[in-house]
């Protein structure tokens, strides 16, 4: 039988032919890529010629280019539009790829070739990024276990089997809780509060969820935040709030809680075979933090800060209340509440004023007009294009001298079979080894769908979420390196936010919002007063929302540098951690523990998750280049951007790429003057 995975493809710019894949395609798909990639290494490793750059490091970046064309695919769409059919593959698929990666990683033939080739460097003749590929295989080859005895190649391949496998079985458990999780409003009255486009958004979840008539809350930020924000039932917000921070842990058949506990004892185990302390010490290791005390230190100065101006504001919230007659403390399904009607008392701003000027297409606009006013690039949405849904939207991207840079796939809209958040992702990534191979970019993201006709509008925070996607996005796009180990965010995951907050900074400029932030109805851009009060709110009742994160974040890290016994009990650890740093009353994590896929659908942000913070001190010291400039779109300043931090890849260390930008290190206090903290005491 065909198999169009395993095809040559004649579609525009080597699209995926989504509507030719059908899921049988995949577990042959698989075999066939994998026993290809698998006789390749072969044949590399068992090379007699004396190693070379060439015959070793250039091979192995050619090998398996049919499994990174399958997996591409086939993971992407278990995010962004699963089955019950793509996960049963799924469990079975990613401990398979998990052992072949690890046996790779520990084939000792392959690491003496790249040893060799590592203490001879200095006598080879190598460009600074082949020296730098050099370095990260031989580095990879390391960290995966190369160095170890016989037994303890054997358990590590155990460990990183199984810990895919509760990787996928996390992912799944949460995605059936998202899926499934809804507040079901049975009277358009019970939405007191509420602005009419959210009403009409829950009216179409409803319907899009077999119960016309009805309003539906879901797992969707965009459709709980804004509800938790404006409802004035309580007893609704409460509801909406047990549901949505219940996931992994309100039900026996979903809850993560043995999975979470099962991953962390073999992350412990995996970096002890390696020789460090804790998972912490190893993940950090070869990342600009370097150890787990640096991050706890930038974690606990903004802390200090951030969690005396939270106590603050919980007063403030609290007297509020108190105003209107309620004489119950703030609760975490209260905060959000009073701290908008605080917004609309203290700034005269209302979330329902500024919707109908963010269109999601205007946003999508003023998102690709930024990356044409810094860089020159154009977009040219391509409608008859391959899509993996009906919701996505396909666009080629051309450089500033007209040449196709890569092709951009935007799908917006939650759905059940898409897990919650915003991310991007690559179906196909830059390198030159085989010919110029340009990049395919998704950004994938929740958004509440409109009712047929209608239109999408977004909060602000949904529309700095697509600006902060889209900087990811750029990062994979302008990618302009030679080898794919180093393509577009293939860098030091405390490095990989940058591209993505910076990017952030340009939503807020007025000539921007001027041209795209549209009114719904009259077409007439933002007022400057309505302009000017959005951008004093970027800096307004900012303690809550960064203890919030902060406390996700320092969870994180003391799960993975704490000893785990065998009794390890995740939410016990999480209420611990918390009282032990002081959570202010009324605060939860922005992500608990156990619905928490940052790091526990994979380990990408394990140990990680402070990178967001640790990226923000550079991105909002890279921002200040532009303003000493003068103009947030000065052309040598982008140009320099472009050249050390977009197109750059993983080509250079992190810290070398932004002093080579930024002229020096980044300044910490940068990132305390942006969330309005720097005045507080510590």
């Amino acid at each position: 039988m065909s198999n169009p995975l395993l095809e040559d493809w004649s579609t525009p710019f080597g699209i995926p032919p989504f509507e030719r894949i059908e899921t049988d395609h995949y577990p042959d798909a698989f075999e066939q890529a994998i026993a290809e990639w698998r006789a390749e290494i072969e044949e590399i490793a068992g090379n007699t010629a004396e190693p070379s750059f060439a015959n070793t490091v250039t091979a192995m970046e050619l090998a398996g280019q049919k499994l990174d064309r399958v997996s591409a695919i086939f993971f992407n769409l278990c995010s962004a539009d699963t089955s019950p059919e793509l996960q049963a593959i799924e469990a079975r698929i990613a401990p398979v790829l998990a052992r072949n990666n690890a046996e790779i990683n520990m084939d000792a033939r392959l690491f003496a070739r790249i040893d060799a080739l590592w203490q001879g460097r200095d006598a080879l003749t190598l460009t600074p990024e082949q020296m730098r590929v050099l370095t990260l295989y031989h580095e990879g080859f390391v960290r995966a276990g190369a160095r170890l005895d016989e037994a303890g190649r054997t358990r590590m391949t155990a460990i990183m089997e199984r810990l895919a496998a509760l990787g996928a079985a996390f992912s799944k458990n949460l995605l059936a809780d998202e899926a499934d999780l809804e507040l079901l409003v049975e009277s358009r009255d019970d939405l007191a509060g509420l602005s009419e486009p959210l009403i009409e958004a829950a009216a179409k979840a409803a319907q899009d969820r077999g119960k016309p008539g009805k309003f539906a809350i879901t797992a969707s930020r965009s459709s709980i935040e804004p509800f938790l924000q404006s409802a004035e039932r309580r007893d609704l917000r409460e509801a909406a709030w047990r549901g949505f921070t219940g996931r992994g842990a309100a039900r026996a058949e979903t809850a993560t809680a043995e999975i979470i506990a099962e991953t962390m004892a073999l992350r412990q185990e995996r970096a002890r075979l390696l020789g460090f302390d804790t998972f912490a010490h190893f993940k950090l290791d070869n990342q600009m933090a370097k150890v787990p005390e640096n991050v706890a230190g930038l974690l606990e100065r903004v802390w200090d800060r951030a969690s005396i101006r939270a106590v603050t504001e919980r007063g403030q919230l609290q007297a509020l209340a108190a105003e209107e007659g309620g004489n119950h403390p703030i609760e975490p399904w209260d905060w959000a509440y009073y701290a908008e009607k605080l917004r609309k008392r203290d700034l005269d701003l209302d979330d329902a004023e500024v919707k109908p000027y963010l269109q999601l297409d205007r946003m999508i606009e003023a998102a690709f007009d930024t990356a044409t006013r810094l860089f020159g690039l154009s977009f040219t949405e391509l409608p008859d294009a391959p899509r993996h849904h009906a919701d996505a939207r396909v666009w080629e991207v051309t450089g500033r001298d007209g040449a196709h840079l890569g092709v951009f796939i935007g799908d917006y809209f939650a759905r059940p079979s898409k897990r919650s958040g915003a991310w991007m992702s690559g179906l196909r990534t830059q390198h030159k080894l085989d010919g110029e191979v340009r990049p395919i970019i998704m950004n994938t993201m929740n958004f509440s769908k409109p009712a047929a006709g209608g239109t999408a509008l977004l909060t602000f925070d949904d529309a700095r979420t697509l600006f902060h996607e889209f900087g990811h996005g750029l990062h994979g796009l302008m990618s302009d390196v030679t080898y794919p180990r180093i393509s577009g965010t293939s860098v030091a995951r405390d490095f990989v936010e940058l591209p993505s907050q910076l990017y952030e900074h340009w939503l807020m400029e007025p000539t921007l919002l001027r041209a795209f932030a549209l009114h719904v109805e009259t077409g007439e851009a933002m007022p400057d007063a309505l302009l000017d009060k959005v951008r004093r709110a970027q800096t307004f009742a900012k303690g809550g929302e960064t203890v919030q994160y902060l406390a996700s974040a320092i969870v994180d890290l003391e799960l993975h540098r704490s000893e785990i016994g065998a009794d390890f009990d995740p939410a016990a650890f999480e209420r611990e951690t918390l009282a032990r740093i002081g959570m202010p009353d009324g605060l939860v994590m922005r992500h608990r523990t156990p619905h928490f896929a940052h790091v526990f659908s994979g380990d990408g942000y394990s140990s990680g998750y402070y990178s967001y913070m640790w990226s923000e001190v550079m991105d909002a010291d890279a921002f200040g280049a532009f303003e000493e400039a003068g103009d947030a779109f000065d052309a040598d300043t982008a140009a320099a951007l472009a050249a050390h931090i977009y197109t750059a890849g993983g080509r250079q260390d992190p810290e070398e790429a932004y002093i080579a930008f930024r002229g020096r290190g980044p300044e910490p206090d940068a990132l305390l003057r942006r969330r309005g903290l720097l005045d507080d005491a510590s």
